[in-house]
C-alpha cells in the first residue's frame, strides 16, 4: 500500500532540513533584519490552534506593514527550573517546534533558555528586557491568559500599560475552544497519553509525528512474518504503549507509505527497560537501516499487552496489520 504522493501537511515539515531561522537565545537575534519586528511569545508546545491565534495575528501584522514576524519560546519548561520535582513533560522538543512554527508561516524563532534569573525579572521590567534585545521590538502577541514575570504576576493588562510607555502595541487572542473546553497543551498531553490520537490531532489542526533514524534491531519480527523498522524515539511527553495505524515517509523525499506502529515495552518477546517505537510498512517497505523517517500518528487501534506465547502474538499482530490495512483504505475512500 506504498503510494507515490506528495508530504502530508503534517505541520512538522521534517520533510526540510534544520531551520536556519531558528535564534538560540536573545543575543543571537542581533541577525535579524532592521524592520519593525512584530514578536509571538509563549512556550507553545504542541503549537497547537490555540497557539495559531497569536501567531497568525503577528504574521499578518508583520506583513501589512513590512515588517517581520518572530516567535520567541523558551527551553526548558519553566517548571524544570523553578519546580524540578514536578516537571512539564513536552511534547515537542526545541527543534521540532521551531519547524512547526516556521511552517505557521514566522519569519524567525528565537528559542532563550529558561533560567532562574529569567525567572526572576519582574513583570513590569519584561518588555524593557525584551526591547534592548530586540531595538526594533513593534509589537508583543500573547494569548489572553498568557502570565509573566516574577510569581507569574504579570497579565495582559500589565503588559498593555507597560507596553504604551514604551510605544509598543500589545496583541492578545482569545482562547480557542474545542466542544465548549478550551485547546490547551495540557489537554493534548492528556490526550497522548491516553492513546486518544485522532482527538489530539484535532486539537494540534495537524497529525502529531515522531521522527527518527532507523537503525539495526534483533530481526524478531521478521522472525514472525512481519518485519519492523526500529526507530529511537523516546519524546517527553509519551503517547500511551500501544498498537497504531500510521503513515511514513523519508525526509526529504515523496514516497508515502501506509503502516502500523508498536510503541512501548515489547513485553512477550523482549521486555526493555525503554520504550521502542517499530513500525511494520504494509505493502512492501522501501526503507532500511539509515532511513530518516518521519512517522505520522493517525489512530489508535489497541493498547500493548503481554501475550502467552510468541504464536498468540504472531496471530494478533496479524490482525493488527489487517485493521490497520482497513483503516488507511477507509481514510482513502472508494476508487473511482
Amino acid at each position: 500500500m506504498a503510494a507515490a504522493a506528495s508530504i502530508p501537511s503534517t505541520g512538522d515539515g521534517s520533510q526540510a532540513a534544520t531551520p536556519t531561522r531558528h535564534y538560540h537565545g536573545l543575543g543571537a537575534a542581533f541577525a535579524l533584519p532592521p524592520k519593525p519586528l512584530h514578536l509571538a511569545v509563549g512556550m507553545f508546545d504542541g503549537v497547537h490552534l490555540g497557539h495559531r491565534a497569536v501567531i497568525e495575528s503577528a504574521v499578518l501584522s508583520a506583513q501589512r506593514t513590512e515588517g517581520i514576524s518572530a516567535a520567541l519560546t523558551f527551553h526548558p519548561h519553566p517548571s524544570r527550573v523553578l519546580r524540578p520535582e514536578q516537571p512539564v513533560r513536552l511534547i515537542q522538543a526545541p527543534e521540532t517546534k521551531a519547524r512547526r512554527l516556521l511552517a505557521c508561516g514566522i519569519d524567525a524563532v528565537i528559542t532563550e533558555t529558561f533560567t532562574r534569573e529569567l525567572a526572576s525579572i519582574e513583570a513590569i521590567a519584561l518588555l524593557p528586557h525584551l526591547r534592548a534585545s530586540l531595538p526594533h521590538l513593534a509589537a508583543v502577541y500573547v494569548g489572553e491568559n498568557w502570565r509573566f514575570g516574577r510569581g507569574r504576576l504579570g497579565d495582559v493588562s500589565l503588559l498593555v500599560e507597560e507596553g504604551r510607555k514604551l510605544g509598543l502595541n500589545v496583541v492578545s487572542a482569545p482562547r480557542i475552544n474545542h466542544n465548549g473546553e478550551p485547546i490547551s497543551s495540557t489537554r493534548i498531553r492528556a490526550h497522548l497519553e491516553a492513546g486518544e490520537i485522532a482527538m489530539a490531532n484535532t486539537l494540534l489542526g495537524y497529525s502529531y509525528v515522531s521522527t527518527g533514524r532507523v537503525v539495526r534491531g534483533k530481526r524478531l519480527g521478521r522472525s514472525l512474518g512481519f518485519p519492523t523498522l526500529n526507530i529511537p524515539w523516546d519524546p517527553e511527553c509519551r503517547p500511551r504503549f500501544g498498537v497504531y495505524a500510521v503513515r511514513l515517509w523519508e525526509a526529504r523525499q515523496t514516497l508515502v507509505c501506509h503502516g502500523v506502529a508498536n510503541y512501548g515495552l515489547r513485553p512477550t518477546v523482549e521486555e526493555t527497560k525503554e520504550p521502542r517505537l517499530e513500525v511494520h510498512v504494509i505493502g512492501g517497505c522501501p526503507f532500511d537501516e539509515g532511513s530518516d523517517l518521519v512517522v505520522e500518528w493517525l489512530d489508535f487501534l489497541r493498547p500493548e499487552i503481554r501475550f502467552e506465547g510468541v504464536e498468540q502474538l504472531k496471530q494478533q499482530v496479524a490482525q493488527d496489520v489487517g485493521t490497520a490495512a482497513e483503516f488507511h483504505r477507509r481514510q482513502q475512500g472508494p476508487a473511482n
